[in-house]
């Protein structure tokens, strides 16, 4: 059964730090915890929303360090093993993406999962990826988007898996500036700890030099996906 709540010292283990260090983090107001009955707790959903945000604003070193910690062996329940390239299958990988609007894009790439086979409710999630983009936008200032559902959906997944796509041209996306986003990842995954590990890898690799000019400048899906995967076999 999932966990839905952290004391210190199971956040702790979760984490990889020390309790010390855990409560000298939510002391200074860095973790979000609150106090039941004179004793920390830190509610699971609001850890997972932290981390997600750290992750966006980690360095590649920090970001080694989180996907080492989430794809941890001792965990069975992670299910990640090294690298991405197991992840993202050729036929959910689409260049061009054809969808000239956010909700297009959304339909476009719940599609393109769909067509592995692995999705058995699309547009359940579809209407989850929708919800989460309606939280807080996942298009960044590289013009990437990494949609995914708010928790993961597991009863409707045969499998973990990425997809890809890229516009020909810009979409407006939201996010924290103007700009226009034109590749689209989007995530799926079991549970909270190999979305977690898939997220921190995935933005090494985006971050990683080079990466996503070859991704923009290959010309079909073919070349697309053999770019991805060779460049997340010389990421480490």
């Amino acid at each position: 059964m999932t966990v839905q709540h952290f004391d210190v010292k199971s956040l702790a283990e979760y984490l990889h730090l020390r309790p010390e260090q855990v409560l000298k983090l939510v002391e200074r107001g860095k973790i979000p915890g609150r106090k039941v009955g004179g004793q920390w707790r830190f509610s699971e959903a609001e850890i997972h929303r932290w981390l997600e945000e750290r992750i966006g604003l980690a360095d590649d070193a920090e970001l080694a360090s989180w996907e080492s910690t989430f794809a941890d062996s001792r965990h069975a329940e992670s299910h990640c093993p090294p690298g991405l390239a197991h992840l993202l299958p050729k036929e959910a990988v689409a260049v061009p993406l054809e969808a000239r609007t956010r909700d297009g894009v959304l339909r476009a790439m719940v599609d393109l999962a769909a067509r592995t086979g692995w999705v058995w409710d699309a547009e359940g999630v579809r209407e989850a990826v929708r919800a989460r983009e309606a939280l807080c936008p996942t298009a960044q200032d590289n013009g990437v988007a990494l949609l995914h559902p708010r928790r993961p959906m597991p009863s409707v997944l045969e499998r973990p898996f990425l997809a890809l796509g890229r516009t020909l041209s810009g979409v407006p996306f939201g996010g924290s500036r103007s700009g226009l986003t034109d590749v689209f990842f989007l995530i799926l995954s079991f549970n909270e700890r190999q979305h977690l590990c898939t997220l921190a890898r995935l933005s090494r690799l985006i971050g990683s030099e080079g990466f996503l000019e070859g991704l923009r400048a290959a010309e079909d899906s073919e070349a697309a996906w053999r770019w991805f995967i060779n460049a997340d076999k010389a990421l480490d």
